[in-house]
């Protein structure tokens, strides 16, 4: 069974800090690419962060910075730390997984549909 849980969101302040977690089944925690989608109401679905298993990384530039992704494979869990909440940071977030490979040198998170397994979402509300 591949499964994804998503654990940590919350509502907080503005500047504040959240650390999301995501479960993983093992065979979604072996995936090549982990990482971190959000998507607030109205808005399309944003890729924040991906992670391979070689501890590369991909940031949107809106996080980049503020936003780090981890992943313990001795855990099978994915981690989000968010730090400096924006408001804008407003969203449910999804953990997603996939086996595909990182394009070197493209900067950006990789477009969901390369992902094959995805979480129930954990929601971040952020106030002023």
């Amino acid at each position: 069974q591949v499964q994804l849980v998503e654990s940590g969101g919350g509502s907080v302040q503005a500047g504040g800090s959240l650390r999301l977690s995501c479960e993983a089944s093992r065979a979604a925690s072996s995936s090549i690419v982990m990482g971190w989608f959000r998507q607030a109401p109205g808005k399309e679905r944003e890729g924040v962060a991906a992670i391979d298993t070689g501890g590369n990384t991909r940031y949107s530039d809106s996080v980049r910075g503020r936003f780090t992704i981890s992943r313990d494979r001795a855990k099978n869990t994915l981690y989000l730390q968010i730090n400096s909440l924006k408001p804008e940071d407003t969203a449910m977030y999804y953990c997603a997984a996939g086996d595909f490979w990182f394009v070197r040198g493209r900067p950006g998170v990789p477009r969901d549909s390369n992902f094959n397994f995805w979480g129930q979402g954990t929601q971040v509300t952020v106030s002023s």
